[in-house]
Formats: structure tokens, sequence, C-alpha cells
């Protein structure tokens, strides 16, 4: 939109002199923040900026350091700030993971914390409907409110998701934070959800959009303002006139070195030491490969066509219908495996879901990094501490993460760094087989600096890596080789570039380099 059309517009959300500090850390320090109608405006920054700390301030989670100005469409937010009277005023959120529950419909999801009811206080399930069809039309989403969200895409769920925060607002009125809601979606799926946040901002909304993919802010966005620290680092900038490089140095204070594709710094290997056949499920296969010792082999796909099942039924994590993993003179039958089983066998995961899959978020760093070892370490009776204490600060300073407190609580650290403790946690076995999925998720450029650098470290130890991801750029830089699941099977990309791998993913071409790549 206009910049001169919005410096003009009354400021839909005015924040001014916000702190916060938990004990002794200052975490927000004398942020400022200005959203007008009408606008899209991003929010950037490294993990433990402070991103967070901001959006639970907005939304009444945490309250703010006495002194600061929070006022929605000229309305002064008391102190305590409290949801219900934020949301009153026209703030509405879409958090991280969406909030969706799969059993029940669009209409039930769409309404949840606010059904319209009887007058003998049920549920009135024709004026739900009937509100849900009119906030989908409103947003020019066609859903069917009885659809069951598990069964829905990517995109139609962060769409429900939207229509869910934006059910109580008047078209036009209102202001939607997205705190990373679009980190899951991808190619189409993404075009599709920045154009209904388009729509949103067309009508008179305003959009504050918090989000470590930088590209999607520089595509979306009007405005930004960038975070490090816990400061503001740059204010209300015009998108236009900014470039990733720029975003990138205001977020580190320091330029950021680029890197190098793997395919220029190393000789790749040959020799296969992990080998995949006859691997099946319900919705993809016979799939055969085979990975070297020292390789980094990169897998990628049409979002939703059945790539994302690879590293979980590789793995034990899910039973295949039918497979064999052979790695280091051992077999694993993929059909009737466990975790355990391929553990044992020297396969790790690192899966995408690290809160739900990965992690314990209530014990501390040096408990989950250790907790791979007990069984081999430590004793039904004993568990000794000081190899803890050297394996956690070994791991802290190998993968920097940060604070440098390994008895901090793995939920008090930031995404970027909770993916780093999940790295080191399966790094230090030492296995024969990392299969990652999805690792740069959702963290900031420094840290997907670093995650790639230990995905690279574990190849050049000799390990053999598979790195299932939806990033081309990330599979450029990363890889010795990458092959695309289509309908005809795998094929490998033609070359190691984003714009080689972006056409192959969806060019579905029919032609198939064999069952062996």
């Amino acid at each position: 939109m206009d910049n001169a059309a919005m410096a003009g517009d009354a400021a839909r959300l005015d924040v001014q002199s916000l702190s916060k500090t938990f004990g002794t850390a200052k975490v927000l320090d004398n942020v400022a923040l200005s959203v007008s109608a009408g606008e899209i405006h991003g929010v950037a920054g490294q993990n433990g900026s402070g991103k967070s700390t901001l959006v639970k301030i907005l939304t009444g989670f945490h309250q703010p350091d006495p002194g600061g100005v929070y006022v929605v469409d000229g309305v002064a937010m008391r102190h305590p700030v409290r949801w219900r009277e934020v949301h009153a005023a026209g703030v509405s959120v879409v958090h991280q993971d969406l909030g969706l529950l799969d059993q029940l419909t669009v209409a039930e999801n769409v309404c949840v914390g606010g059904f319209p009811t009887s007058r003998f206080g049920y549920i009135d399930r024709t004026a739900r409907d009937r509100v849900t069809r009119e906030t989908l039309a409103r947003l020019g989403v066609d859903l069917a409110p009885h659809k069951s969200v598990g069964s829905l895409t990517a995109a139609e769920r962060a769409e429900v998701a939207i229509a869910r925060a934006m059910r109580d607002h008047d078209g036009g009125s209102g202001l939607i934070i997205l705190d990373e809601s679009t980190r899951a979606l991808t190619g189409e799926d993404l075009a599709r959800i920045h154009a209904l946040l388009g729509r949103i901002a067309t009508a008179g909304s305003a959009v504050l959009i918090i989000s470590h993919n930088l590209p999607e802010l520089l595509a979306i966005t009007d405005r930004m303002t960038i975070l490090r620290d816990g400061r503001v680092a740059g204010a209300g900038l015009v998108t236009r006139d900014l470039s990733e490089a720029e975003i990138a140095r205001r977020m580190l204070g320091a330029e950021v070195a680029a890197i190098a594709p793997r395919s220029t710094r190393v000789v790749r290997p040959t020799a296969a030491a992990v080998e995949v056949s006859a691997l099946r499920s319900p919705r993809i296969g016979p799939l055969e490969f085979s990975i070297a010792a020292g390789e980094v082999l990169g897998l990628t796909g049409v979002p939703g066509n059945g790539y994302e099942e690879i590293p979980y039924l590789m793995t034990g994590a899910t039973r295949a219908e039918s497979g064999q993993l052979r790695v280091g003179g051992k077999t694993v039958n993929l059909s009737n495996s466990s975790v355990s089983r391929c553990i044992r066998a020297g396969v790790v995961l690192v899966p995408e879901r690290r809160d739900r899959d990965g992690l314990a978020y209530e014990l501390s760093v040096r408990d989950n990094i250790s907790l791979p070892a007990l069984r081999s370490r430590g004793r039904p009776w004993y568990v000794a501490q000081r190899w803890q204490r050297e394996e956690a600060k070994e791991a802290g300073d190998l993968f920097d993460i940060r604070p440098r407190n390994p008895l901090l609580l793995v939920k008090q650290l930031s995404g970027g760094n909770q993916q780093k403790v999940l790295l080191a946690k399966w790094m230090a076995l030492a296995p024969a087989l990392v299969v990652l999925h999805e690792p740069t998720q959702a963290v900031d450029v420094g840290a997907r600096q670093d995650i790639l650098a230990s995905v690279e470290r574990a190849a050049d130890n000799g390990a053999s890596v598979l790195l299932v991801s939806s990033e081309p750029e990330d599979l450029a830089l990363a890889c010795d080789r990458v092959l695309i699941l289509d309908e005809q099977g795998l094929s490998p990309a033609k070359a190691l570039t984003t714009d080689t791998i972006l056409e192959q993913i969806y060019a579905q071409k029919p032609e198939s380099a064999g069952s062996h790549p």
C-alpha cells in the first residue's frame, strides 16, 4: 500500500517505551512499535531478540514493566494487560502451532471460545455454521463448515486459524498478529496465505507478522521493525528500501558471511554405507536409495506428496508397509521396527516438531543432552553427574548454545537454541546415520548457519546424513546430492541450485532416474 497513506492513518497499534524484565535479565528494552490500518507490518529478529516476549505482552500473557504505553485503536490498555480487554479492543492472534483441534470440524474450530448459544445455554449449531460461513466468505475462503480439520491441507488449516482470529471483528477493523504461523507453509500454500493476508489488509484491518523467513517478510510487508537483544534496531523501515542482507545486518549487528555450497568444498563420497530398499507406505513407494559415509543427501518434493513421511519411516517412528535399511553391517526391517531398534543400529532422527517429538521441555539442557546415553552410561540405581556436566559443556561450546547454562530448562531457551540442543543430544551418540526433517524451520539466520554447519560437521566426521527439507536454499547449500520425490519416484536434482530444485519440485515431469538413484 502507499506509505504516505499509511502515515496519515491513525495507528491501529501504538506501543511506546515497552520493557520487560525477568529477574535480572532485561529481555525488552524501551521498544516502540506502530502499525497502521491497512498495513502489513513485519517484525524480524534473532532467536532470543524479544519477538515472542513482545507478542506475549501484546496478548496479556506477560505483563510489561511499569511505564510503557500500549494503545489499540486509540484505546489505552490498562495495566495489568488482560487478554479479554485486548481482544475486545480488536487484537487477535494466530500462534505458531495454529491451535487447531483435528477431530473437530471447521465450524467447531472457528467458533472455539465463542460458540453462539440458544436461550437455554446450549450451542446453537445453526448459528455456529452461519457465523463460520460469514467469516470465511468475508475472508474469501471457500471451505465447508462441516469438513473435518484433520483432513485439510496445510494452507486450509492456516485459513481456519486466521478465520477464528478474525471471527469477532468486523471487516476492515482489528489487528491480527501472526506469530511464526506460516513457518510450515511453502510454495503455493504460502502464496495462498499471503494473498489472504493481503485481502485482510486491503479491507482496512492491520496485520502484524512475526517471522524468521526474511524473503517472506520482504515479499509481503509494507514496513518492518527489527529487534536485536531486546532493543529496536530498526523502527518502521519501509520494506521496499531493504534487502535481505541489510535486515540480517541489523538483526545480528554485523555482516552475515555467505555460506559456501558444500559441493564446492568437498569431494563427494561414492561408496554406499546406508542402503534403503523396497520402502513403502500407503502413500509412497516402493523407493530405493543409498547414502555414502560422509555424504549429505537431500530429499524433497511437493508439500503433501509423502516425502515428509520418509524420515519417520526410516527411523522406526512410523511403521512402513515394507522396507529394509542396511547401515553399518546391520539390517533393520522397517515394517517391524521401532525407534529404539534404529538407535541401536546407529540411526537417529531430528524431527520437525522438537516440542512434541524431540525435547523434554520441562527438563534442563543437561538432562536432555544426556538422555540417550543414560542406559549405556548409567545404572538403574545411580547416574553419575560428572559425565553429564562434561557432555553438556562440550555440546554448549560446540553448538554455541546460549546462554551457557546447562541447568536452564529447555523451555526457557529461544527456538534456535532449542534446536541446537536437539542436534547436540543425538550427535553425542556419534551415529552412523543422521536423519533430519526441517532442521532450520523457524530459526533465525544466525542459528540457521550454525545448524547447517553442524550438519556438515557430522558428515565430515564420517556419518551418513539425510536432510529432508522444503527449503531449496538449504538443500543447495548443505547437500552433496538431492533427490526429488514425484509421482514416478525419486529423481536426482539436475543441478544443486535453488532455482533448479524449485523448478523440478513443481514441474512434476514424468521422467525418473529409476528405482535406485
